[in-house]
């Protein structure tokens, strides 16, 4: 099936292009956030790619009662609407309930459904009616096959630009596993699939009152997505993962960014000359 593809400012997903989601996975300051999307959008020149850039304003889905959160959705969309005006580049952030959707699509020019909710029809319903771009991370327990009703929802609440995201599937108690199978199945949807490399590495639960994960894997991980025909990859990074107040074991650091960028280039060019 031909891939339905769609513009997000000056981003194109789903036109045989390799697109990148990158940002660290929580808004911790105004300061950290212009930073880090300076820092990965000098990168991405650099390396002839085009981003998106993506942060959370709330991580509603926490190990603990106690694990940070964000500042909320007022402070961090302002901060993300800060970093559209002066970086200049599309942002994505993840909405929880119905009523957050319209503040959303005043700023974030795709809104996310996170994976536990990718069933809420009436969130889906929503988001589509927004008119903005929706990415749907597919459900650590959901089979791909059964994502094709998450597109039809969407579709059918009037929405044409669709991203499906593959993050790993329940694999046991504070497991996850990638079925590689997932990129060419939800692809035949006629949808851009997104490989979100680092939240597929998170071991769920796993350090007690917070997820851990294993940040070492994630240049291997990537590198079987784009071999495998991805649209787009999607990649928490931060400056120092080891003081970041959220999912830090599984986010790549941002003095390796560059590097990986430039490999995952190389591999989307070779699969491509070989269709």
């Amino acid at each position: 099936m031909e891939i339905k593809s769609f513009q997000v400012g000056n981003v194109a997903f789903g036109d045989g292009s390799l697109t990148f989601i990158l940002g660290p996975c929580v808004v911790e300051s105004a300061e950290h956030a212009l930073f880090m999307a300076r820092q990965i959008s000098g990168i991405c020149k650099n390396v002839g790619v085009d981003f998106v850039y993506k942060s959370s304003f709330d991580k509603a889905n926490r190990s603990s009662i106690e694990s940070f959160r964000g500042g909320g959705m007022e402070k961090g969309l302002e901060v993300l609407a800060q970093v559209k005006r002066e970086i200049g580049v599309p942002v994505i952030t993840d909405v929880h309930e119905t009523w957050q959707v319209e503040k959303v699509a005043e700023v974030a020019d795709v809104i996310q459904i996170p994976a536990f909710l990718c069933r809420q029809t009436d969130l889906l319903v929503e988001s589509a009616k927004s008119g903005k771009a929706v990415n749907v991370k597919k459900g650590q327990f959901l089979a791909p096959w059964d994502a094709k009703n998450i597109v039809e929802k969407l579709q059918e609440a009037g929405s044409d630009k669709i991203l499906l995201t593959e993050r790993g599937a329940s694999f046991g108690y504070n497991n996850l596993v990638v079925d590689l199978r997932s990129f060419p199945v939800m692809r035949s949807f006629g949808v851009p699939v997104v490989f979100d490399v680092t939240h597929s590495l998170q071991l769920p639960g796993g350090l007690g009152k917070a997820t851990g994960g294993q940040a070492e894997y994630i240049e291997h991980f990537a590198r079987a997505g784009v071999a495998c025909g991805v649209d787009a990859v999607f990649m928490e990074v931060h400056d120092n993962p080891a003081k970041a107040p959220s999912d830090g074991p599984n986010q790549l650091p941002l003095n390796k960014l560059e590097k990986l960028l430039v490999k995952l280039k190389a591999i989307h060019a070779l699969v491509n000359s070989e269709q």
